[in-house]
């Protein structure tokens, strides 16, 4: 029996019950309906529930998943989605830098990944940043170990995602791999402890030290992808309907997970943005925007108020509230770290103000820093977010995973490997907080050669995916093309 996993209304419905109560909706009437109808909870950690329910039931759980939807919210105010509303209750948003002269658009041709190859090939460095321009682009070289970074943390992420706590710190421990610095490997682990604690089944085989050959393919490496296409395509004046029509064409749907799968289901439905972030949509805080948002940090340097408008046109089409900040927020410290100026903690405050001081978002980045700061045991600080967020918050909803990801820069003041160990060694969704942390702190360091060679030479400057013509493409010739996007108007 095939049962698609995060799409199905019956699944969806518990989901949307714990969604209402963590921002603000009463949903108990209605959750009182499900059970008396013997409606069942959500899966817990996977997207699919075991069996399948009555037709009485799904049906139901559509009706009510619509009831959900239309309850008023008690956060509305301190908690907006409407990107004006979002400025005017931020008092620090950041200001614009002064214009200056960008090169013109570069030829969008068919070939352009092919000159971008040669390119890379050529040469690793890049002329100046032209005269009087206010922030220096980072050059391709920063490019190329963020992009290196992001797939690193990524992969060092994926075999013990869904896994939870005590059983990433098992399986590193059984191998000596603990704090965590390098790869997981299931090379000398007991049988009994991968029992208990089996590996990501997808993503063991390319993931594990002794099986990558080659960055695999991963939505947290596809998303990048696909923005750096909208960005060739439409610019950086893009709108939230470009993003969703660059999503029909280029993105299989089978490649997509929550809010982003509900999206292209709505679409195809006939629902438009931004309701597609809405309907039926339980996933709408989760983490799915804030993995789209590197490249509109990375093509806007030095300009965070633009990254994150950037990242709010994408972030709309799949997510509301906490889940828009959670890009917004991440697209701004991207922005700030690609000067090149700025240390991580700097960074950090940057993506702060772009965030409403008094969502449930805005709290939990200033706890989690708080806590990174003040232990010097980072499992203390993991285990402490843990005690707040996790009891209420599914493993990929983005105030936790947000929450981790800043305390584990804060607490690694920037370096490349403890960045990523930490931020994967804290649990939740552990490949797509491995790829965040790598992308910041591989931006930070500036260069590959920078991040040590145990993390760079199983990648073999090569990744695959399914988006475009990039299946096989070079870190390098990526790195280019993201300067093109950074330096045209």
């Amino acid at each position: 029996m095939l049962r698609l996993t995060w799409v199905q209304p019956e699944d969806l419905l518990g989901h949307e019950l714990r969604q209402a109560r963590l921002d603000g909706r009463e949903p108990s009437a209605i959750e009182a309906r499900w059970r008396a109808a013997g409606g069942p909870d959500a899966p817990p950690r996977a997207g699919a529930s075991a069996h399948g329910v009555s037709r009485y039931l799904r049906l139901l759980a559509e009706d009510l998943l619509d009831e959900l939807a239309d309850l008023p919210s008690a956060l509305a105010e301190d908690e907006p989605i409407d990107l004006a509303r979002i400025e005017s209750l931020c008092p620090d948003w950041p200001s614009t830098p002064p214009s200056y002269a960008r090169p013109s658009s570069r030829d969008r041709g068919h070939d352009v990944v092919a000159r971008a190859r040669a390119a890379a090939a050529a040469c690793r460095t890049e002329p100046r940043a032209p005269s009087g321009r206010s922030q220096p682009a980072p050059t391709p070289a920063a490019l190329e170990a963020a992009w290196l970074g992001r797939a690193i943390g990524c992969l060092l992420g994926k075999p013990v995602e869904k896994l939870p706590l005590d059983g990433i710190r098992a399986l590193a421990r059984a191998t000596g791999n603990w704090p965590l610095g390098t790869y997981f490997t299931a090379q000398g682990v007991p049988e009994d402890v991968l029992a208990q604690h089996p590996w990501n089944r997808r993503s063991a085989k390319t993931s594990l030290a002794e099986n990558i050959d080659g960055m695999p393919e991963d939505d947290d490496l596809n998303y990048p992808l696909l923005n750096l296409l909208l960005l060739q395509r439409h610019g950086k004046h893009f709108t939230t309907a470009d993003v969703a029509r660059l999503w029909l064409d280029e993105l299989p749907p089978g490649r997509t997970f929550t809010a982003e799968r509900i999206a292209c289901r709505n679409l195809l439905s006939g629902i438009e943005p931004p309701h597609t972030a809405r309907h039926r949509n339980p996933y709408r805080e989760w983490i799915g925007a804030l993995i789209r948002a590197d490249a509109h940090g990375w093509t806007n340097p030095g300009d965070p108020a633009a990254a994150a408008r950037q990242a709010h046109r994408d972030a709309v089409l799949t997510h509301t509230a906490n889940g828009v900040y959670a890009a917004m927020f991440t697209a701004a410290v991207i922005a700030a770290a690609a000067t090149g100026t700025q240390d991580v903690h700097a960074c950090l405050r940057t993506g702060r103000r772009v965030i409403p001081p008094r969502s449930r978002l805005a709290q939990a980045i200033d706890h989690a820093v708080e806590l990174a700061a003040s232990h010097e045991d980072f499992d203390a600080v993991v285990d402490e977010l843990h005690a707040r967020y996790s009891p209420a918050h599914h493993w990929v909803h983005a105030i936790p995973n947000t929450a981790l990801l800043a305390a584990a820069l804060t607490h690694a003041d920037g370096d490349f490997t403890g960045s990523i160990c930490r931020a994967v060694s804290g649990g939740l969704d552990t490949d797509s907080n491995g790829a965040a942390a790598g992308s910041i702190a591989g931006l930070l360091a500036g260069e590959p050669a920078a991040l040590p060679d145990r993390w760079r030479a199983p990648l073999k400057n090569r990744l695959a995916t399914t988006v475009g013509d990039f299946d096989g493409t070079g870190f390098d010739t990526l790195a280019h093309l993201t300067h093109l996007e950074a330096t045209r108007s």
